[in-house]
């Protein structure tokens, strides 16, 4: 199916071309940025060139004033330019586009932080911590914040940072004992006090460097207290938590072109033509295809519905579902086309080992597959 039906406004098609106009320069560093865990620094400043990391702010802040739907759109393209970039950014899409829109922050921080977007600055909310597990399970926080002369001081680690070092700011979430609560505490990247802990060595997303951030008695002013764990709970709904899923089917349509590709153009001796006249290939290619399909009407469908804020009101598991049906079918569509390409894409010089594997972190982002699944039946249930 060609992803243009989805298209709704002429900016869908043109942020479509600039990000395959950047297409090559990606693929030149996709392999050594995987091999290597490097940081894709390079990438991120091209997409702060063309604005792309300003694409959620809205435009009475000077952003491109793109929604869910048109979010999603745009993370799916990224992500089969590269998945490591990809993730990165849609912490940064996300954070920003649910920060402005149900206005977590008074007023003057929203324009302030406005201009260090506009300016490129990219952020991501830091919450994860080992001994707690997921944050959606309900464990206990062990950073914390207490006051310290007219501003609060900070002490934790936190894990799975994503973006870490090409991070501006750190949102960071710390339990607040006198006010009983988590708050959230905005952190300079260059903050005295703040450092990386270099220990993402892992097997898929390589270059996102989801490195441990520590705070050892960081200072910060009061008004670096932006915001209150119960207030998002209390408003929020994550609908652009589809930008995470949308990722990864940018990856499995990455692994369907090469695969079609492939068939195309193989032409073993053994048969007259190629590949792709033989009737398990076309099976499976249909069924990629058809799996990719069902992602997208899935995935564009759950943020058509949030993004109509009547509809919204009557949505319960859409979300969630969605993550799900999109995350599965993206496994699906990678080790399809393995299938189809055969032992040629276990070769560390083939992208599909490279899909492979980046596509299986989906089932680690929120919400799980089995969180949706209690939710779906407890609603059921009802």
């Amino acid at each position: 199916m060609n992803k243009s039906v989805f298209y709704k406004k002429p900016s869908h098609q043109e942020w479509d071309e600039k990000l395959e106009a950047l297409r090559p320069v990606f693929d030149r560093t996709a392999r050594q940025i995987d091999e290597d865990g490097a940081f894709p620094t390079e990438n991120l400043n091209r997409l702060r060139q063309i604005g792309y990391t300003k694409l959620t702010l809205p435009t009475t802040y000077g952003g491109a004033g793109y929604n869910v739907y048109d979010a999603v759109l745009a993370q799916e393209k990224l992500g089969s330019l590269d998945g490591s970039t990809a993730l990165i950014v849609t912490w940064t899409l996300l954070t920003v586009g649910e920060l402005y829109e149900y206005r977590y922050w008074q007023p003057q921080l929203l324009e302030q932080f406005a201009e260090k977007v506009n300016a490129g600055a990219i952020t991501n909310r830091a919450v994860s911590e080992f001994a707690m597990g997921s944050p959606l399970r309900g464990g206990q926080m062990a950073t914390n914040a207490v006051r310290h002369g007219e501003g609060w001081l900070l002490n934790g680690r936190k894990n799975y940072t994503t973006g870490s070092y090409g991070l501006d700011y750190f949102l960071v979430a710390a339990s607040v004992e006198e006010l009983g609560e988590t708050g959230y505490f905005l952190i300079p990247h260059d903050m005295p006090g703040v450092t990386i802990e270099e220990n993402w060595d892992v097997l898929s997303m390589r270059g996102t460097g989801s490195h441990d951030l520590v705070l050892e008695n960081v200072h910060v002013p009061e008004e670096a207290f932006v915001e209150l764990g119960s207030d998002r709970k209390r408003i929020a709904q994550p609908g652009w938590q589809l930008l995470i899923p949308a990722t990864y089917l940018g990856i499995a349509q990455a692994a369907r072109d090469y695969a079609v590709q492939f068939a195309k153009t193989h032409s073993p001796n053994s048969i007259k033509g190629t590949i792709s006249e033989l009737p398990n290939v076309r099976a499976l290619i249909a069924e990629i295809d058809i799996a990719i399909a069902q992602a997208r009407f899935a995935l564009y469908g759950a943020a058509e519905c949030y993004d109509d804020t009547e509809r919204r009101m009557h949505m319960t598991n859409e979300l969630g579902v969605a993550k799900t049906i999109v995350t599965n079918a993206a496994i699906e569509v990678v080790d399809k086309a393995m299938r189809l390409v055969g032992a040629k894409s276990l070769q560390n010089d083939n992208p599909l080992q490279r899909y492979y594997r980046d596509v299986r972190v989906g089932l680690h982002n929120p919400p799980m597959d089995d969180v949706t699944m209690i939710r779906v039946a407890e609603t059921a249930l009802k």
